[in-house]
């Protein structure tokens, strides 16, 4: 019988190597390889001919006939949000996250709420002992939900115990610990992890249990394991949020039954996750009191606008000493670029000034359309001339100086009406108000001249 060749393979992106170094060749990861059983290869599997000897299978067209998946909607809004509807029948979810986010809490009082409603529930973890998870369950309020618990980490023993009472949703907390018997290797290796993986999947297609599978985070915030995990299941859900701050969001990376424009947005109680149907009222501050340098910015989560702070703060420095830039929220590099337009399409110098900006509440902004409100914001800190505090700003500035019109502006205008803003700074081509009074530019140095006075 032939020998399995010895390779090596990265478990942060799961490349492989035919012998062992200290750093992966494709990722540049340090201390990732990690010896792997590789497949045994046979002078018949070899010869074999893989165009013949196998099944006809059924090609169908386009235009059959297709009923929609059925759902099972879990009773947190945010969370049906964020999967488009609920947990579909036979599907596959991966839900990452970083430590102590919420995400064993979130699926706990999901699988209760799940159960409560007359479902058949399993809930697996490998992390915790059963008396660990009931006892988080009794402080959250949950304990006497008829969810089925159990600790476990060997892949067969879970799916022969579920052969005979096979449950609508199975939780599996978490995948990185999950030990397949059929490859060589430690739970958490890149082979341990798709095996286990497309044993659980196979036995959700095959049997209609929606499969949620918890997956650890790297330092960088991806999901840990091979990259081809993704790809195996049907969803990817990333759950963010600062562990300082209050607020976690939900957000679907990938979704092969529903968009990915979607987020629920969670704030973290003593009786677990709260749900937050209106964001904008968790990361606005209180605006009292007029400063200088901060704007409401309407930001758009999928279809859902979100109302946050940009705050800003300059600082003159003497002559010769290296000014800071400093973000917290947004982009470093569209901070760069937005100073940059500031000084040459507009005349304001911040080259003796330490730049500081921020997003209020640990939100994280993406949105190209905060652009007009970050060089409000910028304006305003330094020239000491306080924005109204009934307005807000959103619109896309181009290296030209040019404001360009941004997506759903219509819907950004409404949820600003509704929160009791009068005005908005926006460009000019935006024509629906929404209720709101408009005051439209084409170019930043017009804004400039506006937030000054000159004009």
């Amino acid at each position: 019988m032939a020998k399995p060749q010895k390779r090596y393979v990265c478990q942060v992106c799961g490349s492989v190597s035919p012998k062992w170094a200290g750093q992966c060749g494709d990722c540049q990861e340090w201390n990732s390889l990690v010896e792997d059983a590789g497949a045994v290869v046979t002078p018949f599997q070899a010869r074999h001919n893989l165009q013949s000897g196998g099944r006809a299978i059924e090609l169908v067209g386009l235009n059959a006939d297709v009923s929609l998946p059925a759902r099972m909607p879990t009773g947190i809004a945010e969370l049906d949000r964020a999967l488009g509807g609920g947990f579909v029948a036979g599907s596959a979810t991966l839900i990452g996250g970083d430590p102590g986010i919420g995400k064993s809490t979130l699926l706990l009082q999901a699988t209760a709420k799940l159960a409560g409603a007359g479902k058949a529930v399993a809930y697996v973890s490998g992390e915790e002992a059963a008396d660990q998870v009931r006892l988080r369950a009794r402080r959250l309020g949950l304990g006497s939900a008829p969810v089925q618990l159990a600790a476990a980490t060997s892949v067969r023993d879970i799916l022969t115990t579920l052969q005979g009472a096979v449950p609508d949703l199975l939780v599996i907390d978490s995948i990185q610990t999950m030990h397949s018997d059929l490859i060589e290797g430690a739970p958490g290796t890149v082979s341990q992890v798709r095996a286990s993986a497309g044993e659980l999947i196979r036995f959700a297609k095959e049997r209609g249990t929606a499969v949620v599978l918890v997956g650890h985070v790297t330092k960088d915030g991806s999901i840990a394991g091979p990259r081809v995990l993704e790809h195996m299941v049907d969803t990817v859900l990333s759950f963010e949020g600062e562990r300082s701050h209050q607020y976690r969001i939900l957000r679907a990376i990938k979704n092969r039954f529903g968009g990915t424009d979607e987020i629920g947005v969670f704030a973290m109680g003593e009786l677990g996750l709260d749900e937050v149907s209106n964001p904008s009222a968790l990361f606005l501050t209180h605006r009292d009191e007029t400063v200088s340098g901060a704007i409401v910015f309407p930001a758009l989560e999928g279809t859902r606008p979100v109302l946050v702070e940009i705050q800003a703060l300059t600082v003159r420095l003497a002559s010769g000493a290296t000014p800071r830039r400093a973000v917290v929220g947004w982009d470093a590099g569209r901070l760069a670029m937005i100073l940059a337009v500031l000084e040459a399409r507009c005349g304001l110098s911040f080259s003796s000034a330490e730049v500081y900006l921020n997003v209020a509440g640990g939100y994280r902004v993406s949105d190209p359309a905060a652009d007009m409100a970050v060089a409000a914001a910028l304006v305003s800190a330094l020239t000491e001339r306080p924005l109204p505090s009934d307005a807000v700003a959103f619109g896309e500035v181009a290296l030209s100086g040019e404001l360009r019109p941004v997506a759903h502006g219509a819907l950004r205008l409404k949820e600003a009406a509704k929160l009791g803003f009068e005005r908005a700074l926006v460009p000019s081509s935006l024509k629906d108000s929404a209720g709101v009074r408009l005051s439209g530019f084409a170019r930043l140095g017009a804004l400039v001249d506006h937030l000054l006075g000159r004009g």
